[in-house]
């Protein structure tokens, strides 16, 4: 089951993923997401992923979806503490040569 967190501070959004991102969670994932960009404007949204246990290619939609919402309003997007199960999906995707992915939480 994913548990999604949010916190705000100095114009930036934080938004946790933590448990399973796979077919059944992504839409749930975009649509929290997205409804926390309107209630927090933001110049930044990071994603941070340190909580995932598991990620299909179900998540690299959700990274991609909020990649390209931030990219039409103007916002910086940051993937922060993928664990390397999700960090191999994204590599393989070529993904951290077009977006920002740091270490850590």
């Amino acid at each position: 089951m994913l548990q999604i967190t949010q916190a705000e501070r100095d114009g930036t959004l934080v938004v946790s993923l933590a448990g399973e991102l796979d077919h059944h969670a992504a839409r749930m994932a975009i649509e929290q997401a997205e409804d926390l960009l309107v209630l927090y404007p933001c110049e930044k949204l990071v994603l941070n992923l340190a909580g995932l246990t598991f990620m299909d290619s179900s998540g690299l939609a959700v990274v991609l979806h909020l990649h390209r919402t931030c990219a039409r309003s103007g916002r910086e997007f940051v993937v922060r503490g993928a664990p390397p199960q999700p960090m191999r999906v994204f590599e393989a995707s070529g993904l951290p040569q077009v977006m920002i992915f740091e270490r850590g939480e």
